[in-house]
């Protein structure tokens, strides 16, 4: 039964434990403390919400000023270190609010800009207090000593570089975000960027991937001059074919609009023609030339090569061979490659 009584007592002692690290947590000891501040924010966010136009806005902004002054006043009471640095954690906390609050928007709150300056602002936040000096009643200016100013350059310095880093990390995300076709090009010679692949399917220099923007928009131009020259009288096919750069130049770039109208590289890309004769007709070939940046120097270009031949048609609408019907009885087949060929190097000549 005693031991009954002790246990009892154990267990009421530590939920009395617990509810004293709460209420000193929670009570402010005075009225001037972090507490007083984190319960303005609050009791501040509540009114914004209650109430409209800019006395809205001037409530949430004391709500912000009062959440960055209560969360620093906290986190340097006793303030723990970033490892290897002088930095407290409450600063980088500190950081982290003001750069939302100077740098987010209501539509949302943690913006590229906000994260990539958050390093620097945490690190300014550090070096303040070494600036100044005094009690809570009265402060002056000062100026470190020369060690304290040595360490504040690194640290400033160092959480600059790292602002950076994470700026080209979204300069990266944003330029392949607008031109994934920059993902299919070989960066096997940079020496930032390495392509993360399982061994199996990681494609060597020479084996590169087709620009999936390239094959669209040139599988969408063949559709279009399947429909402008097939089954179509032979002459007009021939007119057509004598202007078939101009034709393609137009075609292109309605399907370039068409097909990559939501992406930045819209602009870096280019269809062209080139028609050569053969002995039963003529050679189309389509090309989708990349204007962008490339491992390769002289770039590259996907192909296309169409056949297009006269076909006679006699009344019943069976073809038969071209010399044994009059020739206002021809009309034009074409039939192009299933797949496009990914080509390196200069285009082919303009016939």
């Amino acid at each position: 039964m005693q031991t009954l009584f002790k246990d009892i007592f154990v267990f009421f002692q530590f939920f009395a434990g617990i509810y004293e690290g709460i209420k000193k947590l929670l009570i402010p000891p005075k009225a001037y403390s972090w507490q007083t501040f984190i319960y303005l924010s609050a009791y501040s966010w509540i009114l914004s919400f209650l109430a409209a136009g800019y006395v809205e806005n001037v409530i949430a902004f004391l709500g912000w000023l009062f959440l960055i002054a209560g969360t620093a006043w906290y986190t340097t009471e006793d303030p723990l270190r970033v490892p290897g640095t002088f930095m407290p954690v409450g600063a980088v906390i500190t950081g982290f609010l003001v750069s939302v609050f100077a740098f987010g928007n209501s539509e949302d709150v943690i913006t590229p800009r906000t994260i990539i300056l958050w390093p620097t602002i945490a690190a300014i936040i550090t070096a303040i207090p070494d600036f100044i000096e005094g009690t809570d009643s009265s402060t002056t200016a000062k100026i470190p000593k020369p060690e304290v100013r040595e360490k504040i350059i690194v640290l400033v310095a160092s959480c600059m570089l790292i602002s950076c880093w994470i700026q080209f990390y979204f300069v990266m995300d944003n330029w392949l975000t607008q031109y994934p076709s920059i993902l299919t090009d070989d960066f096997g010679r940079s020496t930032f960027v390495i392509r993360i692949a399982e061994p199996e399917t990681q494609t060597t220099p020479e084996v590169r991937k087709i620009p999936k923007n390239g094959v669209t928009i040139l599988d969408t131009l063949q559709t279009r001059v399947e429909e402008e020259l097939n089954q179509k009288p032979w002459s007009q096919v021939e007119r057509w074919l004598l202007e078939a750069t101009k034709e393609v130049k137009s075609l292109g770039n309605q399907v370039i609009n068409q097909q990559l109208g939501e992406y930045e590289e819209r602009k870096l890309w280019r269809l062209e023609a080139r028609v050569t004769n053969i002995k039963s007709g003529y050679k189309l070939d389509l090309l989708s030339i990349w204007d962008g940046p490339s491992s390769d120097i002289k770039g590259y270009y996907l192909q296309k090569s169409c056949q297009v031949e006269p076909i006679a048609v006699s009344q019943g609408n069976s073809r038969i061979a071209l010399n044994e019907v009059e020739q206002n009885n021809t009309v034009a087949e074409i039939e192009c490659d299933r797949l496009s060929k990914f080509m390196a190097g200069e285009l082919p000549a303009k016939q």
